[in-house]
């Protein structure tokens, strides 16, 4: 196969939501292209895309697919990217090795949440934008509706390239206003018949032809200049300055196709081959210190792995970025996130699971390797001479979270395995043990996230297993200041066990003054503080330990052990066994024995103490609670605010944005656990929403109430 050079390539993310048609584009694409003979079909379950088996399962796409394709002598990398919401992951990452996002809409549902979500995105990695209108050949298609909701969304920089005579069942003909040319699709199989524009059209198409030549005459003065001079541009110079208006973020241009029936497929593949940025043209990538990287063949050989895949029968499928110089089949490679060595056997270019083998690639293209010994999703592998280490992929927060076991204990630790493995081929699944609620957690963007992570657990590797709901990661602390003391005495022959600790505790909040006087049931108990311990705890929050003895009661030897007695029991609360927290615990007095007196049973008095003092304070629950953010159309906004308040959510206010509103809200983490699944239920999946953790607050009684009953009668049973 050709090695195209660096000036040929150009790399695109193919973005929509859910429906809007993505796969059958890439059908028809590669078909047009001849990487297939054939198109293949959702139904048929034998698309280029969508050929891992729990995408036939459920009809989705589950994993982005790369795909190449040669257009006007140009090399095009297209990843097409999932539309669900709950495979973010890929978009995030295609979106890290392309140059532009081609954003796809379904002409009968317009522009949706997953649409402006997936414009976010791009935005967010200032990648250039364009819309491809598809499906205009359904019934319901609506091709000045979805026009009039892009240019409210998206601005004055929405400009269309094509606009069809007609929609609908009997669309077969774009009006190209690049060419102003008239383009009929009169059978599937044919190439288009151009011809004039029709009279009837004239008028609207020299409007909106003046319109895109404005748009690409505003980003080079040199055209602007002749734009002003002869009131016109050449084809040519109007796919400079349009290519300059979307490296710039200035131009979001608009198409139209019906991919089902291969309507206006060619004239997508002319408009990327020509006019879509070149890699050379885009902003230089950056390493984690801050330095550019130039796209340049002759630079440093380095690459970027930005997807793992485990396929049956090969293993490991790695796919790259060459981000500087040139990669050959036998380099050696030096991997900076993880210190080891690689070689690159074997090279490939990719259409779906066709891989072709390649002797090398060079700066700017995408490929694929097999059989790497250590290498990760978001690592730099560098060649001779480089030492670059480049940005890993930053994904967003989970938002939704299950307790995960397998069905047979026997099954437990390749469980385990297995669940390090599917995070390596998708990082937003994330795995972790919890010591503090004794449960293996998987976190993931939604529902269908982990249902799909189930799935091919139980298809691929036979490990039925089965999802609870996880607990919470309560916390204890207490609300008012309490006194104790205890006695530590046993005697069984020889030398025995004897400590006395005399403890105060009180909340604690940072910056807060140490008293020196504190009362208790009309005693005084005055401090003279010698020491103090702030210890920032693993699970928030901070003890403070401080050394208040007077007179040498207790020895400073033993000051560790009573502090170490503490902590053990600040890992398992008295109310519900929750980790505790902000705390100041002042130990003022005690007794020792010269002989009995040791590091254990200063460390159970101080333990008991501490037990008997926080009982004693007035202890309450903390919950966690996440900053929530849901997108939703204004129509949904009441069911959408009314679900939220049934959550105990804390509405902090609502705001426009492009067309949605944006409410925001504090909700306890226990109120979250099926969010997604009744939020995509209540708005028809038209509604997205994000969450991050925000803190911990108290717990209101009545819940508060609920759960110690639950707490004791689990203790209750099991004992």
């Amino acid at each position: 196969m050709k090695i195209y050079q660096t000036n040929e390539i150009k790399n695109i993310s193919l973005l929509g939501s859910s429906g809007s048609g993505k796969s059958t584009i890439i059908e028809s694409i590669v078909f047009e292209g001849g990487i297939t003979k054939r198109r293949g079909t959702i139904d048929g379950k034998n698309t280029v895309s969508d050929f891992f088996p729990v995408e036939h399962e459920y009809g989705y796409s589950v994993f982005s697919t790369i795909v190449h394709v040669e257009s006007c002598k140009k090399k095009l990398n297209i990843i097409d990217c999932p539309g669900a919401d709950d495979f973010v992951g890929s978009i995030i990452s295609s979106l890290q090795v392309t140059d532009m996002a081609a954003i796809c809409v379904n002409a009968q549902y317009g522009v949706e949440v997953g649409t402006q979500n997936q414009f976010k995105n791009a935005e967010k990695f200032k990648k250039p934008a364009m819309f491809i209108i598809n499906k205009l050949d359904q019934e319901k298609a609506n091709y000045a509706m979805i026009i009039d909701q892009l240019k409210e969304r998206f601005g004055k920089k929405i400009i269309p390239v094509q606009y069809p005579i007609e929609v609908g069942p009997s669309f077969n003909a774009v009006v190209d206003v690049l060419t102003m040319k008239l383009y009929t699709w009169n059978t599937e199989k044919s190439a288009p018949e151009v011809t004039a524009i029709p009279e009837a059209e004239i008028e609207n198409a020299k409007a909106l032809h003046g319109a895109l030549i404005e748009a690409a005459a505003e980003n080079d003065e040199s055209l602007m200049e002749k734009f002003f001079e002869a009131g016109t541009l050449s084809e040519d110079e109007m796919r400079a300055g349009i290519r300059k208006g979307l490296a710039n973020r200035d131009i979001f241009p608009v198409v139209c196709i019906a991919a089902l029936k291969h309507i206006g497929i060619s004239r997508l593949l002319e408009f990327l081959g020509n006019v879509v940025p070149f890699v050379t043209e885009m902003p230089k990538a950056r390493t984690v210190d801050d330095k550019e990287v130039c796209v340049d063949i002759n630079g440093l050989p380095s690459v970027f792995v930005f997807k793992t895949n485990v396929e049956p029968h090969i293993g490991e499928v790695s796919y790259f970025k060459v981000m500087s110089g040139r990669i050959k089949e036998g380099d050696d490679v030096q991997n900076a996130n993880r210190g080891s060595k690689e070689r690159i056997s074997q090279l490939f270019v990719v259409a779906g699971q066709t891989r072709i083998k390649v002797s090398e690639l060079v700066a700017g293209d995408i490929g694929a390797t097999v059989k790497l010994k250590d290498v990760r999703t978001g690592n730099t592998l560098n060649g001779k001479g480089a030492s670059y280490q480049f940005k890993e992929v930053n994904y967003p927060n989970y938002k939704y979270r299950r307790a995960i076991k397998a069905i047979a204990e026997a099954d437990e630790e390749k469980l385990s395995e297995v669940l390090t493995r599917m995070h390596e081929e998708d990082p937003t699944w994330i795995i972790e043990y919890s010591k503090e609620l004794k449960q293996t957690i998987v976190y993931g963007q939604g529902e269908f996230h982990l249902r799909t992570l189930k799935w091919r657990i139980e298809n691929n590797d036979k490990i039925m297993v089965q999802y609870e709901e996880p607990r919470i990661p309560y916390r204890e602390t207490i609300t008012k200041q309490a006194r104790a003391d205890y006695r530590h005495k046993k005697q069984s022959g020889g030398a025995g066990q004897f400590a006395e600790v005399h403890m105060i505790i009180e909340p604690y909040t940072e910056g807060m003054p140490l008293p020196s006087l504190y009362k208790f049931n009309g005693q005084e108990y005055k401090i003279n503080a010698k020491d103090q311990q702030e210890i920032p705890l693993a699970w928030g929050g901070k003890l403070v330990f401080i050394n208040s003895i007077v007179g040498g009661s207790i020895d400073n030897r033993f000051l560790p052990a009573i502090l170490k007695g503490i902590m053990e029991k600040m890992e398992e609360g008295p109310l519900t066994g929750s980790y505790a927290r902000d705390v100041r615990v002042i130990i003022y007095d005690g007794k020792m024995h010269p002989v009995d007196s040791n590091e254990i049973s200063f460390k159970l008095a101080g333990r008991n103490a501490f037990s008997q003092a926080f009982k004693e304070a007035a202890p309450k629950l903390l919950e966690p609670i996440y900053d929530v953010e849901v997108h939703v159309p204004l129509e949904r906004m009441g069911d959408v605010m009314s679900d939220l308040q049934g959550r105990r959510a804390v509405i902090l206010g609502m705001n426009s944005d492009r067309g949605h509103e944006t409410l925001s809200a504090k909700v306890p983490l226990k109120e979250l656990s099926s969010y997604s699944t009744t939020l995509s239920s209540l708005t028809g999946g038209r509604s997205s929403f994000t969450m991050k953790f925000a803190g911990y607050e108290l717990v209101p009684m009545d819940v508060q109430d609920k759960l110690l009953k639950a707490y004791a009668a689990q203790n209750k049973d099991s004992e």
